[in-house]
């Protein structure tokens, strides 16, 4: 018992691995719990109840950390960031909820693409020509996946758009806001706090009351999201990000496959080239960036040792 113990704790290619495909896993039935639940409960209470139960999942282990765990030294920021979150959530729920869960897979690895953008506008961070170009062949595939002109078409997927343009914008305020100093487990209770009590209203507003087996559902929801930020930190702790970049995109594969056997869903043409373009893109930026800050870490080395 203690060597598999252990083995799960130490760092490995094999370990990271594992790690990130559990999270893949995990987000994906997350997914189909959402599309579950949303079939009869509103967006806006779905990701109330999915921040609410979360929060319910962190309480205990803020309480065994004690009265320092509560402490925040960034109160706005995260207000900012539970906001932020709402706006997020809300539309990607209603958007898995009404589409297939290959095309809300494929539009949910763009979050890069505008990140950048934001990054430039927002952080003043220098932006190479090879991830501009990378960028712009991957909202190309966004097109092609959406599909605007089809009949086939539904609006729907704007939301998921929209969605994921929240989420880069929080990986920005992360960047800009959020030091060190602020444990994991602060950002994360508190983000699932705030987020709650601002997504009440518009639950509030949708209200249709669960039956018990949604409950469960939404409790599963709530505390599989922490546990996907949990493998996701296990797996980058056991190996380098750069190295598990390509084993995220196993999601789209469990998508299909789940989407094919629990809703009979058959990826269209065009979001199977939408993907075609979109995870290549993704793929490039995340092998660049790792690329730009090696280069950087090595620079900063090379100053240090000069200034000694």
């Amino acid at each position: 018992m203690t060597f598999q113990i252990s083995w799960f704790n130490s760092k490995g290619y094999i370990q990271g691995i594992f790690w990130i495909l559990l999270a893949c896993f995990i987000s994906n039935s997350n997914d189909i719990l959402i599309k579950h639940v949303g079939s009869r409960l509103s967006g806006a209470e779905v990701a109330f109840f999915r921040f609410f139960f979360s929060t319910l999942v962190l309480l205990p282990f803020m309480a065994f950390r004690g009265k320092a765990a509560f402490v925040t030294h960034y109160p706005k920021a995260q207000c900012i960031r539970a906001l932020l979150l709402m706006l997020a959530m809300a539309p990607w729920c209603y958007g898995v909820a009404a589409l297939p869960l290959t095309l809300a897979t494929t539009l949910s690895f763009t979050v890069p693409f505008f990140v950048l953008p934001l990054a430039k506008i927002f952080l003043k961070e220098h932006v190479g020509w090879q991830r501009w170009a990378a960028t712009l062949f991957g909202f190309m595939g966004i097109l092609v996946a959406l599909h605007p002109t089809g009949n086939t078409f539904n609006p729907m997927a704007l939301a998921l758009v929209a969605s994921t343009i929240m989420f880069a914008t929080l990986d920005i305020i992360n960047k800009k806001l959020l030091t060190e100093d602020e444990t994991l487990l602060s950002m994360l209770f508190y983000s699932a706090l705030g987020t709650a009590i601002l997504g009440l209203i518009p639950a509030i507003l949708t209200w249709q009351t669960p039956t018990l087996q949604e409950l469960f559902y939404l409790l599963l929801l709530g505390g599989g999201a922490s546990l996907i930020l949990f493998c996701l930190l296990k797996a980058f702790a056991a190996t380098e990000v750069s190295a598990l970049a390509p084993f995220k995109y196993f999601e789209l594969i469990l998508s299909g496959i789940f989407g094919l056997i629990v809703f009979h869903e058959f990826p269209t043409a065009s979001t199977l080239l939408g993907a075609a373009i979109i995870v290549p893109s993704t793929l490039y930026i995340a092998v660049y960036e790792t690329k730009q800050q090696r280069q950087r870490a090595v620079r900063e080395e090379l100053e240090l040792k000069k200034a000694a």
